[in-house]
């Protein structure tokens, strides 16, 4: 039963992890711009984001077993669609049939365990799935970089196939049915106006990027994804069995738990989607050496998980939520020092460590304070709505953070080109293809001294945006330090 559960996880965390490290190879493939890359990442999130309390509703009601098979089997249909793409649309619509399919097998596995393991035991059972799935969170990047290197970027979607047919293969074998006796009623309304508003703030803000903010789709989009938001949260008032019980947010120490968890993972989400465009596209680095580099702060924050759990015991649950984001910060701000021909063991190597640290001080004191700030008997739902505030916060900073890299990336590109002796014909080929930033190619029919200065400049202007997206990221770190220092309570408990 851990196995087809850690099994299933494991093929949604992975795939949210090595896809990163896959898009610098994906966006050559496919001649796709900063905006394709951008849909394949947030088109996956979206739906997973939008419909993960829904897919925990429904197993409870349907079967967790079943949602969990049912989920696994849409993944690995999804998953060899997206390798067999050949174009942008097709695996961008690949990938939000994936984001449903993972929105359905994440909470039916954990709600598997919970569901099939005793009181004494269910402890251990969660602890050894929570560690696995790092382990394999961890292994993402290798294994996708080590694909895309020595096979192609298809691969890194066909691997789910075969993990796909063990966890199915098990779980049919080993795995009891369960739901709860009484039928729940799902929040349909709240699941679609939700959806409504990710959706048409992600289109918004992506497109916005090319298309500019006066176009009809982008204004519309805006537009359709802040009213849906306000009415969302019309809906849950009013509605029988919410998706998210407003109530929950009358708690304090609950608010501010889930704002900083917006600030905290809109800087991460926004770091892993752009630094393996910066390794591999700008720093010469291999996929494989890309997918290792964050190595470091995942076992970091693996190995100290245990000891950041007990620091609310020592310090109480204010301490840890500020010095964690400020540590955090500061690796940032590390990661905005490094120019051209950085090399891993003297430029990224301590950053990665920093932030690290600051995500081990900051993520087990978070959980605590979610799980403490509600009634026991509404822990499993207060811990759903965190987790898609997580992902939420991703997949909005990946589509606003884009508008500010294109836009720093295009204008020190062209404070660049203004230097050089350029044709007409050259400089609208590359003002045209601004939007592809670290992948933009070098047009042909240039003298060679000529294409050096050209590359020279992408790199230097892809640096320059780069660093100031890390300052961005830093301060919603601090932000977030902010947040918990004026809303979270020193004391152990706060209803």
């Amino acid at each position: 039963m851990l196995a087809a559960t850690i099994l299933g996880s494991s093929m949604a965390f992975i795939d949210s992890t090595a896809v990163n490290v896959a898009l610098p190879a994906l966006q050559s493939s496919l001649n796709a711009t900063v905006v394709d890359v951008q849909w394949v990442v947030e088109s996956y999130g979206l739906f997973l984001s939008a419909l993960i309390l829904a897919g925990g509703a429904l197993g409870d009601s349907l079967g967790r077993r079943s949602m969990f098979l049912l989920g696994t089997g849409l993944f690995a249909v999804a998953s060899v669609g997206c390798g067999f793409s050949s174009n942008v649309l097709w695996l961008v619509v690949f990938r939000c049939v994936q984001g449903i399919g993972a929105a359905a097998l994440v909470p039916s596995s954990l709600a598997i365990i919970s569901a099939s393991f005793d009181e004494k035991s269910r402890g251990q059972a969660i602890g050894t799935w929570s560690g696995f799935t790092a382990i394999t969170t961890a292994l993402g990047p290798v294994l996708g970089g080590w694909l895309v290197e020595h096979a192609s970027w298809h691969w890194v979607f066909f691997i789910n196939v075969p993990l796909a047919a063990a966890v199915i293969a098990i779980s049919l074998w080993q795995v009891p049915e369960s739901r709860i006796s009484s039928a729940q009623k799902i929040d349909w309304l709240g699941v679609v106006v939700a959806t409504a508003g990710l959706a048409g703030l992600v289109i918004g803000f992506i497109e916005s990027a090319t298309l500019g903010w006066t176009e009809p789709l982008v204004s519309g989009s805006l537009v359709v994804g802040f009213a849906s938001l306000v009415l969302f949260i019309l809906v849950e008032k009013r509605a029988a069995a919410p998706m998210v019980p407003l109530s929950l947010f009358r708690s304090r120490a609950f608010s501010g738990a889930n704002l900083l968890t917006l600030l905290l993972y809109a800087a991460i989400g926004t770091f892993f989607f752009l630094f393996p465009m910066n390794l591999i596209q700008v720093q010469g680095y291999s996929a494989t050496a890309t997918g290792a580099t964050a190595l470091p702060t995942i076992l970091l924050v693996f190995s100290l998980s245990r000891w950041s759990g007990g620091l609310v015991a020592h310090y109480g649950q204010k301490t840890p939520l500020i010095v964690g984001p400020l540590i955090a910060a500061a690796g940032f701000i590390l990661f905005a020092l490094p120019s051209v021909g950085a090399t891993y063991w003297r430029s990224f190597l301590a950053p990665f460590l920093v932030l690290g640290l600051g995500l081990a001080v900051s993520v087990a004191p978070l959980t605590t304070v979610v799980m403490d700030s509600v009634e026991p008997d509404r822990a499993g739902t207060a811990s759903g709505i965190n987790n898609a505030v997580a992902r939420v916060a991703g997949v909005l900073a990946i589509a606003i953070v884009g508008i500010v890299m294109v836009k720093a990336f295009a204008s020190k590109l062209q404070d660049s080109l203004a230097t050089l002796d350029l044709s007409s014909a050259v400089r609208r080929e590359i003002q045209s293809n601004m939007f592809k930033l670290g992948g933009l190619e070098v047009p042909s029919g240039v003298d060679s001294s000529t294409s050096s200065a050209i590359h020279s400049a992408i790199a230097r202007a892809f640096v320059f945006g780069f660093r100031v997206v890390m300052l961005t990221c830093a301060a919603l770190s601090v932000a977030s330090a902010g947040i918990a220092s004026r809303m979270i309570p020193s004391t152990k408990r706060d209803r």
